[in-house]
């Protein structure tokens, strides 16, 4: 069986947001914060989890988090603040 993928949002200390993709969250939030996560999060913490959304597949983690990156600070602050919303699908991009 598959695992589930999820798509999530940290807060970095300096403001910036950064999403990705993992199928263990919280170990994922374990790796960003002792520096051996992504390059963009090294040096920027601390580094809170806003948002995670469960998408199924990897190839369907690959596609949302392309929509969100895709989107504005705003509209992603709009989804980590309705995050128990239902959202209508982005347009592919």
């Amino acid at each position: 069986m598959e695992k589930c993928w999820y798509v999530y949002i940290l807060g970095c200390g300096d403001g910036t947001l950064y999403t990705g993709i993992t199928t263990d969250v919280q170990r994922r939030l374990a790796v960003h914060r002792c520096g051996r996560g992504a390059k963009y999060t090294r040096g920027r913490g601390p580094l809170t989890l806003l948002y995670q959304e469960a998408v199924g597949d990897h190839p369907e983690a690959l596609r949302r988090e392309r929509q969100i990156k895709a989107l504005t600070r705003e509209e992603k602050q709009a989804i980590i603040q309705n995050q128990h919303c239902q959202f209508p699908e982005l347009p592919q991009g």
